[in-house]
């Protein structure tokens, strides 16, 4: 596995780094074990400065943060900003707020003085994607942190210069040696660190083939893992949905860091009574955006993040429309330099397509028919994912009955996604299980320990 920074506007190759070996890794482990429980033991209080530390450095680097993101993957300077904005917010939160959320937590029971107690677990396993290079690490590690486990992250192969930022951040806050640690590891490596009974739980975002692999190994060591993988959520637009908020989220939704974002609308569901007037609105929208060199502020579309992934969403189009989708906007590589597509609208995309139940990571949005509210919500449901999903209606209270009818982790209404630290974020079906972020996510790799002391001899 190589792990390279390539500018995915233009080709280059930045910087190329060494995968660390099998005894570097190793003693990565090692070092982290010893510094797990020194670390657990620092009251709420110390640990809190130190990760508010973090997320006000996040703040200060904000320019120098942003701009590595973007020239790494590609994602709009604007976009990359507001990126580590929210990683400082979700580091923040939890600096604040973890001593709250994990309290001693009285249970009212006949059996006598009955509470829970929280305790971490120990060296944790974090293997985290390309796509938000910041805010994946930040809503793993503020919590988990916080909660005093310690962690080993294996970033993606094409963010290194992200992986080291985001590290050297955390030193300069103070985070003791082996408390985090990034790694340089191929996929081999990552799954002998899984076996190892030093490490204590495994967390990763990223494609359902590797979801598989990773979940059957935490599995066969019988460890605790949480799965955050792939999306193609529902747009549903109902027959009183406002168009011009209805399309201008669909854009925000559907090219938002160029597609590639596992919660961004996918399946444009639209009631039959409003296709003629959507979908046209909708194609004479996204033809305004601006695609081009994501360190221009006036351009709207980047590129994807690498040659790869182009080359995927383009065989993805061409095996769509081989069985039967019509492409009304789009569908081609644009230029001859750099990774980027044209913004693609598909249409006709019958159930015995395979484009029907893919996640198409990238812009390319597919646009379904609806008899009425009941088709509209059975299509949204007929996907193998279920991560998130947004309703678009004048009437909040109808949105809030489809919503509750939508099977996924997370749906919005007349808004595409938000993430906030103290909003839980994941997902079913195939698009995994556990929580991250919120009062559920901080929970997910702790001991909740019973204590009781009963109300009559034992």
């Amino acid at each position: 596995m190589s792990y390279r920074s390539v500018n995915p506007a233009t080709g280059e190759v930045l910087r190329t780094f060494t995968e660390h070996t099998d005894e570097q890794m190793w003693d990565a482990v090692t070092t982290a074990d010893r510094a797990f429980r020194p670390w657990a033991a620092c009251p709420f209080s110390e640990r809190s400065k130190i990760i508010g530390r973090s997320a006000q450095l996040l703040l200060e680097k904000k320019e120098d943060l942003a701009r590595l993101a973007t020239l790494e993957m590609g994602k709009r300077i604007a976009e990359s900003r507001g990126e580590v904005e929210l990683s400082a917010s979700i580091m923040g939160y939890f600096a604040d707020n973890a001593e709250f959320l994990l309290a001693p937590k009285k249970i009212d029971s006949a059996t006598g003085d009955a509470r829970l107690e929280y305790s971490p677990l120990g060296v944790l396993l974090s293997i985290q994607p390309w796509n938000h290079p910041y805010y994946q690490l930040a809503r793993f590690v503020g919590p988990h942190l916080m909660s005093g486990n310690v962690v080993l992250l294996k970033h993606a192969p094409g963010v290194p210069q992200c992986a080291l930022a985001f590290e050297r951040v955390l030193r300069e806050a103070g985070v003791p040696k082996g408390v985090y640690t990034n790694m340089f590891l191929n996929n081999n490596q990552s799954g002998s660190l899984i076996d190892d009974p030093r490490v204590k739980g495994v967390a990763l975002t990223g494609s359902e083939r590797a979801g598989e692999a990773l979940a059957s190994r935490a599995g066969s060591n019988l460890k605790k893992s949480t799965m955050e993988l792939g999306g193609s959520d529902a747009f549903i637009v109902l027959d009183d949905a406002d168009l011009d908020h209805t399309v201008a989220m669909a854009v925000l939704g559907r090219f938002g860091n160029s597609g590639q974002t596992c919660i961004a609308s996918k399946r444009f569901i639209v009631v039959e009574s409003m296709l003629d007037r959507f979908l046209p609105r909708f194609i004479a929208a996204t033809e305004q955006l601006k695609l081009g060199n994501p360190l221009d502020e006036s351009v709207t579309l980047g590129p994807l993040a690498s040659d790869a992934a182009l080359q995927l969403i383009l065989r993805q189009i061409q095996e769509a429309t081989s069985n039967g989708a019509q492409i009304v906007l789009g569908g081609r590589r644009a230029g001859e330099v750099g990774a980027f597509l044209k913004p693609t609208i598909l249409t006709n995309i019958t159930r015995d397509n395979p484009a029907y139940r893919q996640e198409f990571f990238g812009p390319v949005a597919m646009v379904f028919p609806a008899k009425g509210e009941e088709e509209a919500i059975a299509i949204a449901n007929d996907s193998p994912f279920g991560l998130g999903g947004s309703v678009y209606t004048s009437d909040i209270e109808r949105g809030k009955r489809v919503a509750s009818r939508v099977e996924s982790g997370m749906v919005f209404i007349n808004c595409p996604y938000i993430s906030a630290p103290e909003l839980p974020f994941g997902g079913i079906k195939r698009s995994g299980y556990g929580k991250e972020l919120s009062s559920l996510g901080i929970e997910e790799f702790v001991n909740r320990k019973l204590i009781v002391v009963p109300n009559f001899p034992a």
